[in-house]
């Protein structure tokens, strides 16, 4: 019998819930930070006097920044002690927000983002550290529930709170409260159990360096899609490498130091060595699929989370707090829906629950770009996010377990910097690809419909010049318009085709994300076929990594 399944069959003592506390408000905070900066897009944009695309820039740093470094936090947190080391990252936490609560430009914004991102690439793999050293059995499995349930409240709160305070105080606030939220944490660290960090762990620079130049490079890359060119490079692009946008030369460079990153481990692992990622915690097919699974999922909760905001408050220029009731149906639904899945562990299998919950992502998102109208307070505008809801919360938490469950505890800050890479590169991406694609199908529709308009004469499109115009509202779109001179029937025209191809845009956005809900449906049918009670207490939902089945190692061990 392993060590491990040793130690998870003998009954451990119940533990205080406090330690969760300071665990659970760090990845709020992280989340809450995340969630705050569409609802204050619109406030941004008039402090700033810049374009949402501006905006999405530090939701992409931030992203960027975790899922880069989040494996050399990782294996910061075994060599030095995961509560110290979770505490300097508070700290770092806590002057970020400040910084972002006193940005006076958009630059200095972006650059409290970065440090953010920093501090939060160590915090990501310490929460599920801590939760492996302060908690074991059915507390533990509470705990990883508890984890997921608090990512989803943060959003919720978000949303509410930020606004609240935007529509009536302003943006900043809610970074502010952030700053003392991120101090409570570090005086709650102290309820942490301290464990003393492990001085035979190495860390691999070449590793490092591979690792996030990939990210790096493959977020640029995909932020800058719609600005530099899709292949071409256009004339807004920094450089062209044979006319080829920058952006695509990213991608190129980003995936191949991606394959030599995993190279590069392999060989690192062969030799003895103390890899920056473990390959084992993606050994198996199911593994691997539940991190291609989870990508998918937050991919497409960070595009809604952009575009909706997007299209409340630029578009239709609503106040945040319109935002905020907008999404909540949305928020709620993922919050309870994290906290109500594990009830179904017993019922259903990860692969059915997974392939159930991105079917319901799909036809959700279908259902939204058939019904979405100008008003977001439609009762099938609001059914449809309560569905997309259901399923993106059930994944959440579900691919989290997946991979927690099928690691030994000595790696969970692995599992846990596996975690935060996938998320926030996700989370780059979505925002990303959801930014230049909006933009980029209003362009293709807004152009198409000004040369077939009867009221807009050829002439008249050089100086109308829509193919610059972002996503705006009307009122500011008319007053360009009428400095350039344009009669007031052409104006009209160009207002009426400008709304007609935001609208549009939307709906054609909501349809290619429905499209990958269901090409995720790949990756869902190789997730784990056992029901919880058909699998062993210690991996409910992983594999076995001795190259026995797991019906196997039941029959052997007569759990």
């Amino acid at each position: 019998m392993s060590q491990r399944l040793e130690a998870d069959l003998v009954p451990h003592e119940r533990q205080s819930w406090l330690p969760m506390t300071a665990i659970g408000l760090g990845q709020m905070i992280m989340s809450f930070n995340v969630a705050s900066l569409p609802v204050a897009m619109g406030g941004m944009i008039k402090s700033f006097n810049v374009p949402p695309t501006t905006i999405a820039t530090g939701i992409v740093a931030y992203s960027m920044l975790v899922a880069g470094f989040v494996m050399l936090g990782a294996k910061l947190i075994q060599r030095f002690g995961v509560v110290k080391i979770f505490r300097l990252a508070i700290i770092g936490f806590c002057i970020s927000q400040t910084l972002m609560t006193f940005s006076p430009n958009a630059t200095i914004m972006i650059t409290a983002q970065f440090l953010c991102g920093a501090s939060a690439a160590v915090i990501v793999p310490s929460l599920v550290a801590l939760i492996a050293e302060n908690y074991h059995g059915k507390q533990q499995a509470t705990a990883i529930g508890a984890l997921g349930s608090a990512r989803a409240a943060a959003g919720v709160l978000a949303f509410v709170i930020g606004g609240v305070l935007g529509t009536y105080i302003g943006w900043r606030p809610a970074f502010g409260i952030l700053v003392v939220a991120s101090a409570a944490v570090y005086f709650l660290s102290f309820k942490l159990k301290s464990v003393p960090g492990r001085a035979e762990v190495k860390i691999d620079i070449p590793s490092v360096i591979l690792a996030a130049g990939s990210i790096i490079l493959l977020s640029f890359g995909f932020n800058n899609l719609n600005a530099w060119g899709l292949i071409l490079a256009t004339s807004n692009a920094p450089f062209s490498l044979l006319g080829m946008s920058p952006a695509l030369v990213m991608l190129i460079f980003g995936a191949g130091l991606g394959k030599a990153f995993f190279t590069w481990t392999a060989r690192i692992t062969r030799n003895g060595g103390t890899p920056l990622l473990p390959l084992e915690i993606i050994a198996s097919p199911q593994e691997r699929a539940a991190v291609y699974c989870m990508f998918v999922v937050v991919a497409l909760e960070a595009a809604l989370n952009f575009s909706v905001p997007l299209y409340i408050q630029i578009v239709q220029g609503n106040t945040p707090l319109a935002t905020a009731i907008a999404m909540m149906p949305f928020n709620l639904t993922v919050f309870f829906a994290a906290m109500l899945i594990i009830r179904f562990y017993d019922r259903f299998t990860p692969r059915q629950i997974g392939q159930g919950s991105f079917v319901l992502c799909a036809v959700a998102l279908m259902w939204l770009s058939w019904v979405v109208r100008n008003d977001w307070s439609a009762v099938p505008v609001l059914f449809g996010l309560v569905v997309f809801g259901i399923g993106q919360g059930a994944l959440v938490t579900l691919l989290f377990n997946v991979l927690v469950t099928s690691s030994p505890k000595e790696l969970a800050g692995d599992v846990g910097s596996l975690r935060g890479t996938t998320n926030n590169l996700a989370a780059a991406v979505g925002t990303s690809v959801a930014g230049a694609m909006m933009v980029g199908l209003l362009s293709v529709l807004v152009l198409g419909n000004l040369a077939a308009h009867p009221i807009l004469p050829p002439d008249a499109l050089p100086q109308l010049d829509l193919s610059s115009i972002n996503f705006v509202g009307n009122d500011r779109l008319q007053d360009f318009l009428i400095s350039t001179g344009a009669p007031a029937d052409q104006v009209a025209a160009a207002l009426e085709i400008n709304t007609d191809g935001r609208l549009r845009a939307l709906k054609f956005g909501l349809m290619i994300m429905a499209a990958l809900s269901l090409i995720a449906l790949l990756p869902a049918a190789r997730l784990p076929g056992l029901r919880k009670g058909e699998d062993i207490p210690a991996e409910p939902f992983g594999g076995a990594r001795d190259g026995r089945s797991n019906t196997a190692r039941i029959q052997q061990t007569g759990v």
